[in-house]
């Protein structure tokens, strides 16, 4: 059952077939968060280095350029690794051809002692590309010739440890010296022995510069490092316009939901597409359609029943139920005087816009006394105060508002005379009491409205009174504080039909006080606005 606050709701039987095919779903849904810390902290480092606010052609262009660096780094890592071991192995067989090749040539001057010879190899060799010092031995680790720089020299860096790296079999040395003669060297020696049918005669040692190897690895770095910027750029840049050109659909799916966010439904996406995106949009087209139709009904609907009304079972449609709950409040019928008559005489046109003059003043200015429009009845227009919008103050502002329409009829007939048309009058008739509020009917067709003896009185009452007149029953008048804010005389005592008392009834002429004035105002503005509607 749907609740008014105290009471309950339905709508108008004119609208019911429209009601019953509203479906509805107004859920706010709230999580929680429980995350730690720590968690929280990660999180703002990640939307730090990438805010959700960049579109996604920017995102993946950066995910790509991370992508690319990654692999790019990790690819010239492993050209360096093999260009320096291929460089490295190449030196390693050049030291050991050049050891072997000067063993194999000093041979003869060790076992001759010839010094001079073996100066002059030492010498001629230490000249040849990055080749820094040659020096040969004796079997006793004794320097016999020498030329350039070696490890084992003279506050080198293996001084008087020569005899630890020298053995049967060629060996390599690694050696670095900061503060050489020369400066700083880096470098690497090859030690061979200088053998005679088995027999160590002597040492040849030859050391080679690293400065070719780094300066190799350098180049190869260098020339990896720009490539690897050029690609990053270019990938860049590729990824960006195809990001673009890939999100594009993605683009126009925002584009679409942030227009149905501010309520145009009036969207077109393209759906030639046969991927997902092209099912999301017309998924999106299809929510679109229906959320348009749902628009149009509820608009339609809300001009069948008092908006209000409206609001209150759109907002609970899945919980009305026929019932009602006993009120208090206010029922006011207002009955074109003479209508039949009146309606003889004019064409079926002129009728239907004599009403819709009628009921679009009614309308427009309802609301101005808290009033809420139960139904149309032909010529008769039947309205209720205090329900469904709770109002303390409901018998007060239905007696008001039979004052405003009986003001505004004036008006008007001045305008209608003007224009030659025949003027209309209004009687009206006011009654309070208790009442049953809520859903009237069937389960197939309901209808919210107010039921009961006060409501028949009130019909009642717009029966008898005489033209322009606003009749209102006693127990209306002696509402607590009502007298001193109209102007109402006693009437006639009515005998009703089913009742065993006579009812006392009073004509209402008029408002007290600064209601007066605003009442004036008011009737400025309706008349305005409609005149400009209808323009």
């Amino acid at each position: 059952m749907v609740k008014f606050k105290h009471y309950q709701s339905c709508n108008n039987p004119e609208a019911i077939p429209m009601f019953n095919t509203l479906k509805m779903h107004r859920q706010k849904h709230g999580s929680s968060n429980d995350a730690s810390p720590a968690k929280h902290r990660n999180l703002s480092v990640f939307r730090f280095l990438m805010p959700s606010q960049l579109p996604i052609a920017i995102k993946l262009a950066a995910a790509i350029g991370v992508l690319l660096t990654v692999a790019m780094l990790l690819l010239g890592a492993l050209i360096v690794n093999h260009q320096k071991g291929f460089l490295e192995s190449q030196l390693r067989a050049t030291g050991q051809t050049v050891t072997h090749q000067l063993a194999g040539a000093v041979r003869e001057h060790l076992l001759a002692d010839d010094v001079l010879q073996m100066e002059i190899l030492a010498h001629n060799l230490k000249g040849s590309e990055n080749i820094i010092g040659t020096s040969i031995y004796s079997a006793e680790y004794k320097t016999l010739a020498a030329s350039g720089h070696n490890p084992f020299d003279a506050y080198g860096p293996f001084e008087g440890k020569a005899k630890h790296y020298m053995g049967n079999a060629t060996n390599m040395l690694k050696w670095h010296w900061p503060y050489s003669p020369a400066g700083h060297l880096k470098a690497i020696a090859y030690l061979s022995p200088v053998k005679f049918k088995d027999l160590v005669v002597g040492y040849v040692v030859v050391s080679f510069s690293m400065d070719a190897i780094e300066n190799s690895i350098d180049k190869v770095v260098h020339t990896i490092a720009g490539i690897t910027l050029a690609l990053i750029f270019l990938g860049i840049i590729i990824s960006y316009v195809l990001g673009k050109r890939l999100t594009r659909p993605i683009q126009h799916l925002i584009d679409a939901s942030r227009a149905i966010d501010k309520g145009q439904y009036d969207i077109k996406l393209p759906s030639e597409r046969g991927d997902e995106i092209g099912y999301l949009m017309n998924s999106l087209n299809s929510m679109a359609r229906g959320m348009l139709e749902k628009k149009q009904v509820e608009a339609a609907f809300k001009r069948h029943v008092s908006p209000n009304i409206a609001d209150e079972i759109l907002s609970n449609i899945d919980e009305v139920q026929l019932g009602g709950t006993h009120v208090y409040s206010t029922v006011m019928f207002v009955d074109i005087v003479g209508f039949t008559s009146t309606s003889e005489s004019l064409s079926p046109d002129a009728v239907a816009r004599m009403l819709n003059e009628f009921y679009s003043y009614i309308n427009h200015s309802i609301h101005l006394y808290k009033g809420t429009i139960d139904k149309f009845i032909g010529d008769c227009v039947m309205m209720v105060f205090g329900v469904p919008d709770t109002d303390r103050d409901h018998v007060f502002h239905a007696i008001a508002y039979a004052v405003f329409i009986q003001r505004l009829a004036d008006r008007l007939n001045k305008i209608r005379i003007s224009k030659g048309l025949p003027p209309v009058h209004y009687r009206i008739g006011i009654n309070s009491g208790e009442m049953l509020a809520g859903n009237i009917g069937s389960s197939s067709r309901m209808q919210y409205t107010v039921v009961g003896d006060s409501v028949n009185l009130a019909s009642r009452l717009a029966s008898i009174a005489n033209t322009n007149e606003i009749m209102i029953s006693e127990k209306t008048y002696q509402t607590p504080h009502l007298k001193e804010r109209i102007v109402a005389v006693p009437n006639q005592s009515l005998h009703i039909r089913g009742k065993k008392d006579p009812i006392n009834t009073y004509l209402v002429h008029d408002v007290t006080g600064a209601e007066q004035n605003k009442m004036e105002k008011m009737i400025d503005t309706i008349i305005n606005s409609i005149t400009k509607e209808n323009l």
